[in-house]
């Protein structure tokens, strides 16, 4: 593992210490920043866990060729052997490293697409320890567009597994702030370079047969790839857990996922009196209840207005996306103990913030 130290501690990973290493996005060529960047790079090749900022949300990352080291992150976010990884590489030789086959509709989609946040379901290589894919034949790959993140794999020269840097089924991170409340100690070091830019994860389509399928919605929304693979199909989960297979096709798949600690509960067509009852009811049960709030809506004083977010517009879905998670990890941090979020409509990347709530508040 390299000259960080690691031992086990019943289930969980320790490490020594957890370092934070900064790196400035508009500035990543200073000495600081390159730096930070080449001693995360070192930690990689070592066989370390590092965070690192994506546009879409922070990843947990580690070499995707080291068995060990990938078992690493199973460990720090306590994430079950059922939930496959994605690999996140910059250049066309990572990606011949980790997929055997590029189908018509990945090269289609890559150019479209990449790089960004769509990951591809590909035929995985030989090379690729069964782990990352929870011993499934396909893999999925992206290619960032985050400069750190491009930056950060081109230095260590690896592909790169990282699913979100959180504890498994809590709400994603997207600061290094987040990533250090469930991970501090567990991990080798985290990258600091701001909040995310978009988000949400990446979308992931299944490009290995046709008609391609999209697994998981996000970013990059089912109509833009539409566009691309017309006989794109969406994936609907099983409606009991009993029905799940052993092991998932996609990653983002667990029925229960991206959750606060606060219990959450979803208003679809929510107005402002509708709301205001509810929270003080819930006040008057003895909850702390914070309140994912849009600016269409009004609720006057309540009781504890230090549990309201501001949300942003319903009607601009980039700003609800990128302010999601940060909106419910701060609610979790002010001491909420219920938060009330009103449901955005059901159409483009709406899809995709709906999904995440819906998983959120099983």
């Amino acid at each position: 593992m390299g000259k960080w130290e690691r031992f086990k501690t019943d289930t969980r990973v320790t490490v020594k210490k957890t370092l934070r290493l900064a790196v400035d996005a508009n500035a990543i060529d200073s000495a600081e920043s390159m730096a930070s960047l080449r001693q995360a790079a070192e930690l990689l090749r070592s066989g370390g866990t590092v965070a690192f900022p994506t546009e879409t949300v922070y990843g947990l990352g580690a070499n995707a060729l080291d068995e060990a080291a990938v078992q690493a992150i199973f460990e720090a976010k306590q994430r079950p052997a059922w939930d496959p990884l994605i690999v996140h590489v910059a250049s066309e030789e990572q990606l011949r490293l980790v997929s055997s086959e590029i189908p018509r509709n990945g090269r289609l989609l890559m150019e479209a697409f990449w790089p960004g946040p769509l990951t591809l379901l590909l035929p995985k290589s030989f090379r690729v320890p069964a782990i990352v894919t929870a011993s499934r034949p396909r893999i999925g790959v992206r290619m960032p567009g985050h400069p750190v993140a491009r930056r950060l794999i081109e230095l260590a020269g690896v592909p790169v597994a990282a699913p979100s840097a959180n504890s498994f089924g809590r709400t994603s991170p997207t600061r290094a702030e987040f990533v250090l409340e469930d991970l501090d100690g567990r991990i080798d070091a985290v990258i600091d370079s701001g909040d995310s830019l978009l988000g949400l994860e990446s979308t992931v389509v299944d490009v290995c047969e046709e008609p391609p399928m999209l697994y998981r919605p996000g970013m990059v929304t089912f109509q833009q790839v539409q566009a691309v693979c017309g006989t794109l199909l969406a994936y609907r989960e099983p409606l009991d857990a009993a029905s799940m297979p052993n092991t998932q096709p996609s990653p983002g798949l667990g029925l229960k996922h991206y959750s606060p600690r606060a219990r959450l509960i979803l208003l679809e067509g929510a107005d402002a009196e509708r709301v205001m009852r509810l929270a003080e009811q819930l006040q008057a049960d003895g909850e702390a209840v914070g309140i994912m709030l849009p600016d269409d809506l009004s609720l006057g004083a309540l009781s504890r207005p230090d549990l309201i977010y501001r949300w942003g517009d319903l009607g601009d879905q980039e700003g609800l996306a990128r302010r999601l998670f940060a909106g419910l990890r701060e609610l979790d941090g002010a001491g909420a103990t219920v938060i009330l979020c009103p449901l955005p409509e059901d159409k483009g990347l709406g899809v995709a913030i709906r999904d995440r709530l819906l998983k959120a508040a099983r």
